[in-house]
């Protein structure tokens, strides 16, 4: 799993190398640009939202709904995705802070129309990514939502065959959303499949 100084190396040709990885249809990044574009839809289905960006690395998704004049606050952990995104968002809350560290004091102070995390959230472990959530829920607004886009599936026996036919290429220290095993701890979510190994997971209080 990269680190901080990882992302920051990697920061300038991340893009190229997702884009890579979605045109082939090839894991873990298949479905990449469906998965931003659905979660696009749904936060600007709102008008101009207030929207917290956890994890915003280039800021792929959130420079678009930015630039469609939402209120953006975020959190990454690289120095140079934080820089990058920067550039294109000036006006954007930005902060420095890694996830398992939780979220940054600034961030709790603020309510939003929806959190979106987007191939991020997959460096917390299971009961990491429960615990995080419930502290997530409390920050929205009403009607607001959680949209998470990342390598995810329906259930733990696709999970399994993705990972079979990825070979060595599956990533061990990443760990990835499993539909109905998160269903049991947030009865109100809800799952879109985007590509064998992608999805868009919602909740909302």
């Amino acid at each position: 799993m990269l680190g901080n100084t990882g992302f920051d190396l990697w920061a300038d040709g991340y893009d190229v190398s997702v884009g890579l990885s979605d045109e082939n249809d090839s894991y873990p990044f298949a479905g990449y640009k469906r998965v931003l574009g659905s979660i696009y839809e749904m936060v600007m289905a709102r008008g101009k939202p207030t929207v917290l960006d956890l994890g915003f690395g280039t800021a792929t998704l959130t420079a678009r709904l930015y630039e469609q004049g939402c209120e953006i606050w975020g959190q990454d952990f690289s120095d140079r995705m934080i820089a990058l995104a920067r550039e294109k968002m000036p006006k954007a809350h930005l902060f420095k802070g890694d996830f398992n560290e939780g979220l940054r004091a600034e961030l709790k102070l603020e309510h939003y129309d929806f959190i979106v995390a987007t191939y991020a959230l997959h460096h917390l472990d299971d009961a990491q990514k429960v615990a995080f959530i419930k502290t997530l829920l409390p920050l929205l607004k009403k009607d607001g939502a959680i949209l998470m886009g990342d390598v995810a599936f329906p259930n733990r026996e696709e999970h399994e065959r993705c990972r079979a036919i990825a070979g060595e290429e599956w990533d061990d220290e990443e760990f990835y959303f499993v539909y109905d095993e998160l269903h049991r701890h947030f009865p109100q979510m809800t799952f879109e499949r985007i590509s064998h190994c992608a999805g868009v997971l919602r909740v909302g209080n």
